[in-house]
């Protein structure tokens, strides 16, 4: 018991603290935005954020990730908002919690094995890109000293680190913010700060059962919603544990990140929280400062909360401009410029689902979208790939009356047309035997181009025998074939392959 806590909270204390600090302070302008994409009060992202961030810092699957409430999960809840209400929003909440706690006994997180490192990588870039864009709000129409505070804050986080000593232990981030809403207050500065973008709240929350009629009319209305916002809540939550992974070069249980993800929401809605998911910018902030272990989730929580309730005053003063100067730095950070780099040695397909992710979310600002058209395309790609790898061959013996085919590759719904084509029906043999010692059949669309070849042959007055079937392919072949069946089921399946 004991290793195991320090292996995973108490390992990295003081990177772990240092690195909640400067995530908390991320985080409340994000919760209070977020908050008002979905037309709730900021005290809700707020709520949300905190209580999301301190219990998957318990029961997650990827120590050192982040989650709190996110705009992509805001994005989702806009329509029920305003046709429904909080309440209603709060019952959504719950409902989500408990699809994705469904989601993870059923293993559904190992399914991003299926996503391909294209996708990633377009998810990453199209992320980044949003980061920026977010940040563009705070930059228009403002005066010269929110662009001279921003630049002064990159500044801060880029060099500080090169300090000899003091560098490497206080993440340069955190002095970022310390330090510009020091010059911000003894100056005077007339900038937008935390305060301007709503209200903090004032007090603990407490318990909130939501005030909706439990009837099949109310889960009607709220399934909809919450379906939706599990899917794209595992969605991002995988594939910024896949990112976190590849950052910190360790691995995550992503069926696990599922139940904690739905247990996070469940205690959020129950809070007057609205749902949320990992996030990949405080992420991101946290893995380069230093976190690593649950203890930084955990503290970002604590903290989050502690300042926005008995600090408030103090966290109204910070300058938007230093947290935005955090976030273009983590949009910097975020985009994989290797991939730029890389567009001209990789392949072509790979490139175009690449950039075909990244330009979906962008436009359409859903990463479930995005992610969604990358996986289609590079399924398709590698459908179309493979389909190729098949060859077909044939000898005919001397006489000219018997004929061998053999088949090396894979058959199945892109490449049974190549199949079929691979054999000439108006030969007139005596005898055709098609060696499938060195072929797998994959599918239903496989068995019957099968079907249709030896039963075209017979329907010439061809003896077809066919060998060399591996145990798989005999599997499938034996329980959808037709053309080695008898009586009158097997005869109407025959004469509806044929067109009869």
């Amino acid at each position: 018991m004991l290793p195991c806590l320090k292996h995973t909270w108490f390992f990295n204390i003081r990177g772990d603290v240092l690195a909640g600090l400067v995530v908390a302070l991320a985080l409340i302008p994000e919760a209070i935005a977020f908050s008002i994409i979905a037309g709730v009060d900021p005290k809700v992202g707020l709520y949300a954020s905190f209580c999301i961030a301190v219990v998957i810092a318990f029961v997650g699957g990827r120590p050192g990730m982040i989650s709190a409430a996110t705009g992509a999960m805001a994005l989702v809840m806009v329509t029920l908002v305003k046709e429904h209400g909080l309440q209603y929003l709060l019952a959504a909440t719950l409902l989500t919690g408990v699809l994705q706690i469904g989601a993870g006994y059923l293993r559904l997180g190992s399914l991003m094995r299926f996503v391909s490192r294209s996708v990633v990588t377009g998810f990453v870039n199209a992320l980044a890109i949003l980061i920026f864009m977010a940040q563009l709000p705070e930059l228009t129409d403002v005066t010269w000293q929110v662009y001279v505070m921003t630049a002064a804050g990159l500044g801060i986080i880029y060099l500080f680190p090169y300090l000899p000593r003091v560098g490497r232990v206080i993440p340069s981030p955190l002095v970022c913010i310390l330090s510009m809403t020091a010059v911000a207050m003894l100056m005077g500065l007339d900038i937008r700060t935390v305060g301007d973008m709503g209200q903090l709240p004032d007090t603990l929350p407490v318990f909130l059962w939501p005030d909706v009629p439990l009837n099949l009319e109310t889960l009607a209305i709220i399934f909809p919603y919450a379906a939706a916002l599990a899917v794209v809540g595992l969605l991002e939550s995988m594939m910024t544990a896949t990112i976190v992974d590849d950052l910190t070069d360790t691995t995550s249980d992503k069926n696990r990140e599922c139940k904690g993800q739905g247990v996070a929401n469940i205690a959020a809605g129950l809070l007057g929280g609205m749902a949320g998911c990992a996030m990949i910018g405080q992420s991101v902030i946290n893995v380069k400062s230093g976190g690593r272990g649950r203890l930084s989730c955990l503290t970002a929580g604590v903290v989050l909360l502690l300042m926005v309730v008995f600090l408030s005053d103090w966290v109204r003063q910070i300058p938007m401009a230093a947290l935005v100067a955090v976030m273009i730095m983590v949009s910097i950070g975020t985009f994989s410029w290797d991939s730029l780099r890389n567009l001209k040695q990789f392949p072509l397909s790979t490139n175009i689902v690449m950039l075909a992710t990244v330009a979906v979310t962008v436009y359409s600002h859903n990463l479930a979208y995005g992610v969604l058209v990358g996986v289609l395309l590079a399924a398709l790609f590698f459908a179309n790939k493979i389909g190729h790898f098949l060859y077909i061959s044939s000898e005919a013996d001397r006489d000219g009356s018997r004929r061998s085919y053999k088949v090396v590759g894979q058959v199945f719904f892109a490449s049974a047309d190549q199949f079929i084509a691979a054999f000439d029906f108006k030969e007139a043999l005596d005898r055709v035997s098609i060696d499938l010692s060195r072929a797998h059949f994959w599918d239903i669309t496989a068995v019957a181009a099968l079907d249709k070849v030896v039963i075209k042959l017979r329907r010439e007055g061809t003896e077809v025998e066919v060998l060399g079937l591996n145990e798989a392919s005999a599997t499938i072949v034996d329980r959808f074939g037709v053309h080695d069946k008898s009586g009158p089921a097997g005869s109407d399946a025959v004469d509806q392959l044929m067109g009869h």
